[in-house]
């Protein structure tokens, strides 16, 4: 994904080397992160994929099994990563995390302070976007929790652009050596009201803070605590709908009356034919039936210039 060299500058290496994180894909939505080890196979139900046949290939390469079938290795970039990981708790997902990388301003050289650290998710696309001079520091009371983000975050090369830290941000608060240090401050934490004075002092002036909660009963009570320290108070629900696009076969386009059909006309269960050509086959799309988008609330703000 992001291999990153000790001076922290950025590399992408776009060929495939032995311990490389590659994610193999079968289908939009079954895909798998493998790490290629000389020697070793994978067995799916495509057949048997030799890990030596894709060492020296290019990410993006398409390799074939013993069937004659294949599947696509590719780079691990956090929107990848973000389908494929292990969910040690609940995640954001790309629409989730696009907007809060946005709102939070988070550029190379970005000081960035997250807690709960949780899967990782957020924090893999927090890390390319502050790369290569910029950090995370991510903060999880759990300690076994923390540490498998530990060694997801080796796994994936970020290890010199993220720190993880054992500690209850809602009882402790953030250590004093971050005051008014911080870009950004995100907070993913069952009551967000009992961090936002230590987020406060951890933000350089004019700095942004977010929180994520499921429950708008948690955003109001967190929106009644930012009104001391901060303005620009705004509350987003992020909604995603998403479409399957495949070609189905026609035995015919024409209608009752002989005329062709429109370019794009509905069918049944919400489908939509994008092309009205009287050959054989057609492009249809439909609402995918399951849409990974809203997973809370976001709330934004802005630290106060006092």
């Amino acid at each position: 994904m992001l291999v990153c060299h000790p001076t922290k500058t950025l590399s992408l290496n776009r060929s495939i080397s032995n311990g490389d994180l590659v994610i193999v894909y079968e289908r939009h939505d079954s895909m798998k992160a493998v790490t290629v080890s000389e020697g070793s196979v994978l067995q799916n139900r495509f057949g048997v994929f030799k890990h030596s046949e894709w060492i020296g290939k290019p990410f993006g390469f398409k390799v074939f099994s013993s069937k004659g079938s294949f599947v696509y290795l590719l780079a691990p970039t956090p929107e990848l990563w973000t389908l494929v990981l292990n969910h040690r708790t609940q995640i954001l997902y790309i629409a989730d995390i696009s907007f809060v990388i946005m709102y939070l301003e988070i550029v190379p050289g970005s000081l960035v302070i997250e807690s709960g650290t949780g899967s990782g998710s957020l924090t893999t696309s927090l890390a390319r976007a502050a790369a290569p001079s910029g950090h995370i520091y991510t903060f999880d009371f759990h300690e076994q929790r923390a540490a498998s983000a530990r060694d997801d975050f080796e796994r994936t090369g970020l290890s010199s652009l993220v720190t993880v830290v054992v500690r209850n941000i809602q009882g402790e608060g953030f250590p004093d050596e971050f005051t008014g240090m911080a870009d950004a401050v995100f907070l993913d934490l069952p009551q967000p009201w009992l961090a936002i004075p230590s987020a406060a002092k951890m933000l350089r002036l004019d700095g942004t803070v977010c929180s994520f909660s499921p429950c708008i009963e948690q955003v109001q009570r967190s929106c009644e605590t930012l009104q001391t320290y901060f303005t620009d108070i705004r509350t987003f629900e992020v909604l995603l709908r998403t479409y399957e696009v495949w070609e189905r076969k026609m035995e015919s386009l024409k209608g009752s009356n002989g005329s062709l059909p429109s370019k794009r006309r509905q069918c049944s269960a919400g489908s939509y034919v994008l092309s009205s050509s009287p050959s054989i086959s057609s492009v249809m799309a439909r609402p995918c039936a399951e849409a990974r988008g809203h997973t809370g609330y976001l709330t934004f703000a802005r630290r106060k210039c006092v």
